[in-house]
């Protein structure tokens, strides 16, 4: 962990290496990914029988490739009753929140008589890639697949890996609750390339959207273009603006909730009060022992966490739209206040009892959110990532007469006579 001050001399120059610090994996995979990419292209199902025998140690057959509807209702009949009561809680409050965002058609005449607009629709076919194995996130099935299902998507594909057989039943019974049916017990590069290209056994998809390992962000980036994807999501990362009326080991906690993800996770804190980073600090060392990823997320924090020491807010808010983050909390007297001068940010969380955890599960908005400072550019995942736009125009004989002879000026100016001929012809 590395401790700063706005006050020292030397912070700009410490702060800089802190934005520019790379802890995405170091590994080199796109030659290894092309190939896998362009060997399911060619073999479809073969291919990812292959793979999956060679990296998951799993024997399938174009038959069993699909999970059934039987597998999938044992498992979500094997959950105990109060963490369904918990998944079907997270799936009402995520699909109450994201029906919420559909946005309306847009129709409009203007002055001249023209009539134009705008139609929103639903991509036809999308695919969910979720990690699998002995990890089980069945929160990232709520929140990748209940917004395609808000945006009125027609078929929604699951792919989840399950190495040596091994699948938790808890992903299965969320996929159920989040209304997935087609899930596919594959993953890595080959999943990522069956459902951008299609096999006989697994029809193609118009978008791809899921975290997943380096083999599948690097096939993701090299299947953009063919299919549309989320994002290429990096380590996770929070930064916490606290003030000393906070309980320290509250923050601490908070701060350790991300280092736990893995190694190359960041947790950042932002306070004005010494006395308050010393205690965060000293109370972060005092929980680690208690965790049980205590070593994922004591070597996050020790490589990449940080304690910085501001005078002020307003410096601490430059500091933020700096970073970027995909996480911020603000632990402050006034949340909203701050909030409302923060331009970057993935996902904020307002006040001493909102914790970012919360917004992991539970809140209702997603927890998909640009990571690695791409929040300057970039959006969490909603139903907007499962729609698309298409404009229109409609003109009567007279609103052409008074918009078209601009339209053959400009049309002639750039060379293109018969884009100006086009026009023209219709008005005389």
């Amino acid at each position: 962990m590395i401790r700063l001050s706005n006050a020292d001399a030397g912070f700009e120059a410490a702060f800089s290496a802190l934005l520019s610090q790379a802890r995405e994996t170091t590994e080199s995979v796109d030659h290894a990914v092309a190939d896998i990419l362009a060997d399911v292209r060619t073999r479809g199902d073969a291919a990812v029988i292959d793979y999956t025998a060679r990296f998951d140690r799993l024997t399938l057959s174009p038959q069993t490739l699909r999970i059934g509807a039987a597998e999938i209702d044992a498992a979500a009949a094997s959950i105990p009753a109060a963490l369904a009561a918990a998944l079907d809680l997270a799936a009402s409050r995520i699909e109450a929140f994201h029906r919420a965002q559909l946005p309306q058609d847009l129709r409009m005449t203007d002055a001249a008589g023209v009539t134009m607009g705008m139609r929103w629709g639903a991509l036809d076919a999308v695919g969910l890639y979720v990690p699998g194995g002995k990890a089980a996130y069945p929160s990232s099935v709520l929140m990748n697949a209940i917004p395609a299902r808000a945006a009125g998507v027609g078929r929604i594909a699951m792919c989840v890996p399950t190495p040596d057989g091994v699948l938790n039943p808890l992903v299965l019974a969320a996929a159920r609750r989040a209304g997935v049916t087609e899930i596919y017990r594959i993953g890595g590069a080959q999943a990522v390339a069956a459902l951008a290209y299609g096999t006989a056994s697994i029809p193609a998809v118009d978008r791809i959207v899921g975290p997943g390992n380096a083999y599948v962000a690097e096939a993701k980036r090299q299947v953009f273009g063919r299919v549309g994807i989320d994002n290429i999501a990096g380590p996770s990362e929070v930064v916490v603006l606290a003030d000393a009326d906070n309980d320290p080991r509250r923050i601490a906690v908070d701060l350790l909730a991300q280092a736990e993800h893995d190694e190359a996770a960041q947790s950042i804190l932002i306070t004005d009060s010494a006395a308050f980073a010393d205690a965060v600090a000293a109370a972060v060392l005092a929980e680690l022992p208690s965790l049980p990823r205590s070593a994922i997320a004591g070597a996050s924090w020790d490589a990449n966490g940080a304690v910085i020491l501001v005078e002020n807010w307003e410096q601490a808010v430059a500091l933020v739209d700096r970073l970027a983050p995909e996480h911020l909390e603000l632990m402050v007297k006034d949340p909203e206040a701050l909030f409302a001068r923060v331009h970057h940010a993935g996902a904020v969380f307002l006040g001493g009892f909102c914790p970012e955890a919360v917004g992991d599960y539970v809140a209702g908005p997603n927890h998909v959110l640009p990571t690695g400072r791409t929040a300057r550019f970039a959006s969490g995942l909603s139903v907007f990532d499962f729609l698309k736009r298409t404009t229109f125009v409609s003109a009567t004989p007279e609103a052409l007469a008074a918009i078209g002879p601009a339209g053959v000026a400009l049309a002639e100016a750039e060379g293109l006579q018969a884009h100006g001929r086009s026009i023209s012809l219709r008005l005389r």
